[in-house]
Formats: C-alpha cells, structure tokens, sequence
C-alpha cells in the first residue's frame, strides 16, 4: 500500500526521498542551519527541486557550508563560484552567502550558536500545525515575519519572511506536514 504524503513532493525520487527524510525533521546543528539559509536563498524564484538536485554540488563548491570558511571567501572565490555550472550563478546570491556567513558567525559570537538564536522564535519547541490540506499552509507566518525583521536588522540578505517560512519548515520549527502524511505524527514524535 502506498504511503500517503504530502503532496508537494511528487513522485521525483530525490524530492520523496527529502521529503520522508529530511524536510520538518528538527535540526540543530549550525553549519546544517546555514547551509540551509544559504539554500532557501538560493531558491528563491526557483523550484526546491532545482537546489536539491544542485545541493552536493554547493556542499562541495561553498565547503561544507562551513560558515567560518564561507566568510574568509574573497573576489576569487566569487568568481570561482559565478562559473561553477553545478550551483545557481547569480551574483546577489553567491555574494549574499558569503555576506550571511559573516553575519552568522557575529549571531554564533553573540547568542553561542545559530541554533540557540533561531530556535527562541518557537521557545526551543516545533510548531505542531494540524494542516488538512495543502491550500492551509501559509506562506509565511507571524513568527517567520519576525525572523525575517530581526536578521534583516542584523545585516542579513535574502531572507524575506517566505524564506524564513521555508526555512522553518525545512528544519522542523514548525511540523507543516498535512495530517494524513505518514511524516505527520513521526516528525511529531521526534519533536
């Protein structure tokens, strides 16, 4: 029988595979919390499927997503990247990275982790949304507006409330999986 699931994740084997293993599981780890700012800016006007399938490619081109290294890059690693074909080539968003690195490392500095400065938005607890279907789901939220305000205050780029809406639902802030998805009540459980 087959498992029921969200609908946004078609039956592409990447995307399925995201969505039953990754997507609304709660993360912690900072160079995980980044990399997947780093992706959801990278995405914007683009297709999720589109940066998965470009997603170990930027492991590789952008080091691990480790912010410390990231921050360091200099004019050639930027030009280093515009021609790398396995990432998206845009500028702002190479250049923004780079700039959202440097900011995360002064959150990490200020708060002791990336973690500990995004999770307060939810008081350290995921979001259990009840959602029946996915015309529910918001695009962004009061929480991910306040996100979005604060890191914007602290210099950040590319980090609209739509993409810290993603963001939060990627790494499990908020549990937004319809409630006939078997991922429901198992990203419910780990919380």
């Amino acid at each position: 029988m087959e498992k029921s699931r969200c609908e946004w994740c078609g039956s592409d084997p990447l995307y399925v595979a995201y969505h039953d293993d990754e997507w609304g599981v709660p993360v912690h780890d900072d160079h995980r919390l980044f990399e997947k700012l780093v992706l959801e800016g990278a995405q914007a006007g683009l297709s999720w499927l589109t940066i998965l399938r470009k997603r170990e490619n930027y492991r590789r081109a952008f080091h691990g997503f480790d912010p410390k290294v990231i921050a360091a890059y200099i004019q050639a690693d930027i030009q280093r990247l515009m021609e790398n074909a396995g990432i998206v080539r845009n500028r702002l968003k190479i250049e923004s990275a780079i700039h959202n690195a440097r900011r995360t490392l002064d959150i990490i500095q200020e708060h002791g982790s990336f973690s500990s400065f995004l999770w307060r938005y939810v008081d350290n607890i995921p979001r259990q949304n009840a959602w029946t279907s996915m015309s529910e789901i918001p695009a962004r939220t009061v929480q991910s507006d306040r996100v979005s305000k604060d890191l914007k205050k602290l210099g950040f780029k590319f980090v609209g409330p739509t993409i810290c809406y993603a963001l939060m639902q990627s790494v499990g802030m908020v549990n937004d999986h319809v409630v006939d998805c078997f991922r429901h009540a198992e990203v419910k459980g780990i919380a």
